[in-house]
């Protein structure tokens, strides 16, 4: 049988089981070739474990023309499709206990075999969490580091754009590609494509369903080299993706977050339990395999890159900001000695200079 017929079988499968994959699994282990999934009987397959409607869709005759015709949609928007057999499928994601039978990818599609580092978190995280997890993915991604999330709301989404400053970056979706969530993550997602990769298991017009998400999560880890928690309660998916590192022998990390806050209980709870204690990029790259431990930290960090040139009323302003706190606009306007108008159009600058960041309510801090 060609590959290109062999895709199109894999494809045929992911549409009918990319939502059971203890089924599939077994249904590729117990025929001896691909084929004969296709033609068992429905109670054979409901014998290994697939619901009747599953079974039924695997005999249907036309599944293999709507497989081959979403491959061929699939290819034409620019998108690669990767399957267990193709030699671009990542080694790392190969080798865990249930990885994806098929992988759609929008971008570059080498970007998932180069080492990679999770960063994941809350959804609603703290300042001290939003530029905490900014910071570190930046950094991780100027030494060249694949940062890789899940494009969530929140200290996902902030890894990206954090990994996007300086490198590279990978997001696992759990939704198609078609039908990217959350919506607003439009422009994330064709930014991220432009020099990373966004991926998912599920057929391109599947919806954010909320199982979904945690069964993207074992890809996310399985993509990596190390897992890093920046802020999550102690019921967090983050925490799904952090045990899943551990089942894939992946290194698990978490930076300390504050005690009194909900939102450091995962992660502390997670350095407690022995996961590695996380301040800096240092901190991560120390407990990555040994070549590229040794590769990463003999490249010592650059100076920091130099400011923008500020004016002296926006460098008053600047250094008034913290970067792991908010300030109020109000608060602001009370310790200058400037108008309003002028207060408003120096945080403007500044904003568009990408040396602050605004939180919804009038809140700003710094970004730097």
């Amino acid at each position: 049988m060609k590959v290109e017929d062999r895709r199109v079988l894999w494809v045929a499968l992911n549409l009918v089981l990319s939502d059971n994959l203890r089924a599939a699994k077994k249904a590729v282990e117990y025929f001896p070739a691909l084929t004969d999934i296709f033609r068992a009987s429905p109670q054979d397959l409901v014998a290994l474990g697939l619901k009747e409607e599953e079974a039924q869709e695997l005999s249907s005759p036309g599944l293999i023309g709507k497989a081959s015709r979403v491959l061929a949609r699939t290819e034409k928007k620019g998108y690669s499709v990767l399957t267990l057999e193709d030699e671009a499928y990542p080694e790392n994601l190969r080798e865990i206990y249930d990885p994806p039978f098929v992988l759609y990818c929008a971008g570059r599609t080498e970007v998932l075999k180069e080492p990679g580092v999770c960063v994941v978190g809350a959804r609603n995280p703290t300042p001290y969490g939003r530029a905490t997890a900014e910071k570190l993915a930046k950094d991780l991604a100027a030494l060249g580091l694949v940062v890789v999330s899940g494009m969530a709301r929140g200290i996902d989404s902030i890894a990206h754009w954090g990994a996007l400053q300086e490198g590279k970056t990978v997001a696992v979706l759990g939704s198609g590609l078609e039908n990217i969530y959350p919506r607003e993550n439009k422009s994330l997602f064709r930014k991220i494509s432009e020099g990373g990769a966004v991926v998912s298991e599920f057929p391109p017009d599947s919806p954010p369903l909320g199982f979904h998400f945690p069964l993207r999560n074992r890809i996310i880890s399985g993509l990596s080299l190390a897992v890093v928690v920046v802020e999550a309660s102690r019921k967090s998916g983050s925490l799904i993706t952090a045990r899943l590192g551990l089942e894939q022998n992946r290194e698990v990390m978490a930076v300390p977050g504050n005690v009194t806050s909900d939102l450091s209980l995962g992660a502390n709870w997670l350095i407690k339990s022995g996961a590695k204690l996380v301040e800096t990029w240092e901190d991560v790259v120390e407990e990555l395999p040994c070549p590229l431990r040794e590769r990463f930290l003999s490249r010592k960090k650059e100076e920091k890159r130099s400011l923008p040139e500020m004016s002296p009323a926006e460098k008053r302003l600047f250094d008034g900001l913290k970067p792991d706190e908010l300030t109020h606009i109000d608060e602001l306007i009370e310790r200058s000695d400037v108008s309003v108008s002028e207060i408003l159009a120096l945080l403007l600058n500044l904003e568009l200079k990408g040396l602050i960041y605004q939180a919804p309510g009038k809140y700003f801090q710094r970004s730097l």
